[in-house]
């Protein structure tokens, strides 16, 4: 797996081994930064990359310009790949890794942020509680299926990739 584009384009990112983690393909990845560069969402931002498993798109974000990514992961492998990569790459100046559980960190953090990239387990079911509770401008969701509608954001963009539906929400009040 490579960075896609920006400053590291074509740079090797690593995951774990084993199928603890499932990392954004590449075209989906593409596809997903393209659609947050002509929302101008990502330039200078602050990121939040919740469920990172190795960092793949928080790493993407940084390589195209995002201010900062903070990567939350609970598996003890996943954030040391993520840290790893970081290293490898150059970027932990501009990260923070929090191994926690995602749900319980974005319940407790009262922080914002610009972009969300929210890329949980599809058999997970916490995608009410992420959209009820989270503080961003923009939030995609990677999921194995739509994810619902939810009354504090509206969807902008919404494409299938196979077995993966990505939506890009924006905040009530915030959408172009």
């Amino acid at each position: 797996m490579r960075v896609v584009a920006g400053e590291s384009r074509g740079r090797p990112i690593v995951a774990p081994e084993g199928n603890r983690t499932r990392p954004t393909s590449d075209r989906v990845r593409e596809s997903i930064f393209n659609m947050l560069f002509s929302l101008k969402a990502t330039e200078d931002s602050a990121i939040l990359d919740l469920y990172a498993g190795c960092g793949a798109l928080g790493i993407e974000a940084l390589s195209r310009g995002a201010r900062h990514c903070t990567f939350v992961e609970q598996d003890r492998r996943a954030v040391e790949c993520i840290r790893n990569n970081l290293e490898n790459l150059g970027y932990t100046d501009r990260a923070t890794v929090i191994q926690a559980d995602v749900v319980t960190w974005v319940d407790q953090s009262n922080m914002k942020f610009d972009v969300v990239l929210a890329d949980p387990p599809y058999a997970d079911d916490s995608w009410k509680s992420l959209l009820d509770t989270v503080e961003s401008r923009w939030l995609v969701a990677e999921a194995g299926d739509t994810v619902e509608q939810h009354p504090r954001w509206d969807v902008v963009r919404e494409k299938t990739y196979g077995t993966t539906v990505v939506t890009v929400f924006a905040r009530q009040g915030f959408a172009q």
